[in-house]
């Protein structure tokens, strides 16, 4: 049960990592309109871009969660590579357009989820591999401290005798 839990929590994670990517690239879209205004018709068609990409991101990230839970088990992210990540991330963002054109979107909706998707995936490899990253230097300054405090504790004996 353990596992599930941290497995669901991940999903969850990646989610919501998604989610602020989609919430930018629609800031990114309102500040353009702002700037620009009628140079992208197509940004008019919709007034609040923010949470209309937050909410499909969300959905992405944790299909995409699960893909990679299925399709990349028992691999590190070291062994991974960012056209596998893409590959994956575009059969994530199909299977949300799948869904979301069963469920009345248009039928564009699928392109669009699977190219975002493609792009999101391989930013989320990026990310963990800094984040492992910082976890192993962390590791070996907690390992050159605890030297380092070895070697102080001998000293200290050696003087006591």
């Amino acid at each position: 049960m353990h596992t599930w839990l941290r497995r669901a929590r991940a999903a969850v994670g990646m989610g919501f990592a998604w989610a602020v990517a989609g919430a930018l690239v629609g800031g990114l879209f309102e500040l353009v309109d702002n700037v620009l205004p009628g140079v992208f018709p197509f940004i008019r068609r919709v007034d609040m871009w923010p949470q209309t990409l937050a909410i499909p991101g969300f959905l992405g990230g944790i299909l995409f969660s699960l893909v990679l839970g299925i399709v990349g088990r028992r691999r590190r992210f070291a062994e991974l590579s960012l056209p596998q990540f893409a590959a994956w991330g575009a059969v994530a963002g199909a299977l949300l357009g799948g869904y979301a054109l069963a469920n009345g979107a248009p039928a564009y909706f699928i392109g669009i989820a699977t190219l975002g998707s493609a792009i999101a995936a391989p930013g989320s490899l990026a990310l963990a591999r800094m984040a492992e990253k910082r976890d192993l230097l962390n590791a070996r300054e907690d390992t050159i401290t605890a030297r380092f405090v070895e070697s102080e504790a001998r000293e200290a004996l050696e003087d006591e005798d």
